[in-house]
C-alpha cells in the first residue's frame, strides 16, 4: 500500500488501467478506507500478516487499538481479504479473468 501511495491516488493509478478510465467515476474509491487499512495492517504482526486465519478475538482488539480502528473495521478487512483470495483462485481458471473484468465493467 505504501509503495501504491508514491504512484499516487488510487484513481490515478487506476486511470492507467485500459477501459477502466470511462468507468472511474462510478467506483466508489474511498482513500481514508485505504488508509485505515493501511493502519490495521501496520498494526498487525508479520506473523499475523502471513497467516491471518491465527487473528482470534485478543488478536483483533490488539489490531484495533493499535490502529485507531474498531474489531468492526478489523473484521471487515479481514473478510474482504478473504474474499479477495477466492476471487484469484477463480482468476486462475482459464476464461474466468476476462468473464469478471466484464462483469466489473458492466459489459
Amino acid at each position: 500500500l505504501q509503495q501504491m501511495k508514491k504512484l499516487g491516488s488510487i484513481r490515478d493509478i487506476l486511470s492507467f488501467l485500459p477501459g477502466i478510465g470511462q468507468k472511474l467515476n462510478e467506483l466508489p474509491i474511498d482513500e481514508k478506507e485505504i488508509t485505515k487499512m493501511e493502519a490495521i495492517i501496520n498494526s498487525m504482526t508479520k506473523q499475523e500478516r502471513r497467516n491471518p486465519r491465527i487473528i482470534n478475538a485478543s488478536r483483533k482488539r490488539r489490531i484495533a487499538r493499535g490502529s485507531g480502528t474498531t474489531v468492526q473495521d478489523v473484521n471487515k478487512l479481514l473478510r474482504s481479504y478473504e474474499e479477495m483470495l477466492k476471487m484469484l483462485k477463480q482468476m486462475k481458471k482459464p476464461g474466468k479473468l476476462r468473464s469478471m473484468l466484464n462483469k466489473l465493467m458492466g459489459m
